[in-house]
């Protein structure tokens, strides 16, 4: 029998409307916008307000933030009302929770595995955020690198929980190869996927983008 539930597919990274309009099209369900100025990847409050002005009804803006304060927070989402916030810095649940109630906005929360981290770790985690805030919507799991922002490489996926991984957005080093083993082996919630699917840092590539969201539906369709 085929897997009854549809994994929801997020691509970051969008700065530009050209990308906008294809990964729409291609069927994406949220699209990542990066606040963070060191990113290659990073929009400005400005763009980011014309783009999501442009986004149809249904599809989940979400921003990209680390390490910023309330006040930078406030700022931004005033400019650039996102749906959905995402944390990937130093943030404790607290400061998570005094955010996002900040903007009156619910968020997921980056974990970057590490090859310590154990299953308990991410449960732990996720009690924890669930704890503080509730508008903590679940954990994304990437891959731990020194620098912030996506890592663009895997991690061991056998240690997510069983009963963890419905919950989570699965990312770092996803790819048109191996999306679909990665779904199908973990059956996460969500897949958030950026470098990936690029032509040039910041630039999507039509082709790869269909191709990683065709890739997520054969998983759905793999008993």
């Amino acid at each position: 029998m085929a897997n009854p539930v549809r994994t929801r597919i997020k691509i970051c990274g969008i700065t530009n409307q050209q990308d906008l309009r294809l990964v729409v099209a291609a069927g994406a369900d949220a699209l990542g916008f990066v606040f963070y100025p060191p990113s290659p990847r990073y929009v400005r409050p400005e763009s980011a307000s014309e783009l999501i002005a442009s986004m149809p009804p249904f599809v989940t803006s979400v921003g990209l933030f680390v390490n910023t304060s309330v006040d930078e927070l406030r700022a931004i989402v005033e400019r650039a009302p996102v749906q959905l916030l995402q944390f990937h810095g130093d943030e404790t649940p607290e400061q998570c929770h005094q955010l996002a109630a900040a903007v009156n906005r619910p968020f997921v929360r980056a974990f970057r595995v590490k090859t310590d981290t154990s299953p308990q770790d991410l449960l732990e985690c996720e009690a924890q955020y669930r704890a503080a805030s509730p508008l903590f919507q679940g954990l994304l799991l990437d891959t731990f690198v020194d620098s912030f922002g996506g890592s663009g490489k895997v991690f061991d996926w056998s240690l997510i929980p069983k009963e963890l991984a419905p919950r989570v957005v699965l990312s770092g080093g996803l790819s048109v190869q191996n999306a679909t083993d990665a779904v199908v082996r973990v059956r996460p919630y969500a897949v958030d996927i950026s470098s990936g699917v690029e032509l040039s840092k910041g630039i999507k590539d039509q082709l790869k983008v269909q191709a990683f969201i065709d890739a997520v539906r054969l998983a759905d369709q793999t008993p």
